[in-house]
């Protein structure tokens, strides 16, 4: 399936995902499940993708090498937010340390916290979905989208732009 992806559909599906996930982060903030630090640092890959996507789109006739560069750069950031999001699992889970700012006990030792914000820890996942938090669900779909990012890629270098 993902054999058959042109570099533009790449690019397309990528920034479909990618602001349905944001959308989906957005209506979950809304519905009440206030983000940590660590989820809302999450989202600028997010952000990051949605605007290179969309400067690959709105371009009317992008050369293979701008695709190529594109897709590679799309590639990267999807990978950067999979390391960042098994590591927020990982601190989740209680394998690993997270920011002292946001875990723990919310240590004081850089100050009191900001009393008009509401406390939310960064090892206490707000909710769960089939056994995996939003963070673990963000490593899922980052890992999907650098395949599809990586299969354009693949096919970018087999044929033409155009398609």
């Amino acid at each position: 399936m993902l054999s058959d992806v042109t570099p533009r559909r790449a690019i397309l599906l990528i920034l479909l995902v990618a602001t349905a996930t944001i959308l989906g982060a957005w209506i979950f903030e809304y519905a009440g499940f206030t983000p940590c630090e660590l989820c809302l640092k999450q989202r600028w890959t997010y952000y990051a993708v949605m605007l290179v996507s969309a400067i690959l789109v709105l371009v009317p006739k992008p050369s293979d090498q701008m695709m190529r560069y594109g897709l590679m750069l799309l590639g990267l950031i999807w990978i950067s937010s999979i390391s960042f999001g098994v590591y927020h699992s990982g601190v989740e889970w209680r394998w690993w340390p997270g920011p002292s700012t946001c875990t723990g006990t919310g240590a004081l030792s850089d100050g009191l916290p900001d009393l008009t914000k509401p406390v939310v820890m960064c090892d206490t996942p707000a909710l769960r979905i089939l056994g995996l938090s939003l963070a673990g669900w963000n490593a899922v779909i980052s890992l999907g989208m650098a395949l599809v990012a990586l299969a354009g890629l693949r096919r970018q270098g087999s044929s033409s732009v155009s398609q």
